[in-house]
């Protein structure tokens, strides 16, 4: 639901669905805001959003609003990977820069995977988990005490566009744990930049953010996570007719990792650096009302990849039809996509849009 005018917007939805592991009727508001524009140069919107910002295709350094992964993983559209966020948003304008303020009185954590849906690798048992994971967690949830702010100053210089970022938060998912057991979302701070423009008939991105982690920042906690360094390089590009692809090659860089290496196991160890190398395609058919597409993510250092193809056909204006997959491989049971591949599955969507 939508109503606006020149200064004043406002925007209503819902998603309803039934749930089939839960067997109950479930309801989530994906968006109430009210929008104003005060002045020319200025914007503000209230409420739930939808939030995100930085270069990547579906790798996220500087984009620290809260991405849900359970649904993601179970083949909802790809729009969902992105959760609203309960915040505030003020936009400014000027022919210098433009500058982004979000705050976000209350912590918005990612929707994580938490073994409801998904199984995954749980540290603290060794084991892969289910609905048998230990589902006990400390998460930051007073008003205007444990909030978020986050700030994007962008412009364009030369027909490239230029973003410096900071963020003052958590960690959106669980990144520490008590002496207890309870996972945790320690304090953290990010710092980066980005550039994007035209090369060669293409688009090119590079990313940067580093990831201070203020509870541990010498990294001698092994109950909190370490700070990183994160770099991502991207290039995207029409290589023939209604059929683009694009690359992107994505490290973390875990820092003082010596003394992070001195407080687990080796077999659960993580490596200093962890390489990440995407690829998407998509070619659309039959007067583009076929879409192919396949998202490939291959991470060398883990030894671990996920595959994401997916065939979309618009019958009408209002219905499409979906048929898609996720497959999870992996050498180690402990890596990121590895952790997940007793969870490989097939998936049909029928979408009608009123």
């Amino acid at each position: 639901m939508y109503a606006g005018n020149d200064w004043l917007e406002g925007k209503y939805k819902g998603d309803v669905w039934g749930d089939a592991v839960t067997n109950s009727i479930e309801y989530d508001t994906r968006e109430a805001w009210v929008f104003l524009r005060p002045y020319g140069a200025v914007d503000i919107k209230l409420g739930r959003q939808v939030l995100t910002w930085g270069t990547g295709e579906l790798v996220f350094l500087n984009d620290l609003f809260p991405k849900d992964w359970q649904s993601f993983f179970i083949g909802r559209d790809a729009e969902y990977l992105k959760a609203p966020s309960d915040a505030v948003k003020i936009s400014l304008f000027s022919s210098l820069a433009n500058v982004d303020v979000v705050y976000t009185p209350r912590f918005d954590a990612d929707r994580y995977i938490t073994g409801r849906y998904v199984s995954h690798w749980d540290g603290s048992l060794g084991s892969l988990t289910g609905r048998n994971a230990n589902a006990s967690t400390d998460r930051p949830d007073r008003w205007w005490r444990d909030d978020e702010l986050a700030l994007r100053i962008y412009g364009n210089i030369g027909g490239s566009e230029y973003a410096f970022y900071g963020y003052r938060g958590f960690w959106k998912s669980p990144a520490g744990q008590t002496s207890a057991g309870t996972k945790r979302f320690p304090a953290l701070d990010v710092y980066g930049a980005s550039v994007r423009g035209a090369v060669t008939g293409g688009i090119s991105n590079a990313e940067i953010a580093w990831y201070r982690s203020r509870e541990d920042q010498s990294g001698r906690d092994p109950a909190v996570r370490n700070s990183e360094l994160r770099y991502l390089l991207g290039y995207a590009r029409e290589i023939g007719r209604d059929l683009t692809a694009s690359l992107q090659y994505y490290v973390e860089h875990m820092l003082h990792h010596a003394r992070y290496r001195s407080g687990v196991s080796d077999s659960e160890a993580g490596d200093q650096f962890r390489h990440v190398v995407t690829l998407q395609c998509t070619k659309l058919l039959m007067d583009q009302n076929l879409e192919l597409s396949l998202s490939a993510y291959l991470s060398p250092s883990d030894r671990d990849a996920y595959l994401r193809p997916l065939a979309r056909y618009k019958y009408s204006d209002h219905l499409t039809m979906s048929l898609g997959a996720n497959i999870f491989v992996g050498d180690c049971h402990h890596t990121f996509f590895a952790q997940f591949e007793k969870n490989t599955n097939i998936y049909l969507a029928i979408r009608h849009s009123f």
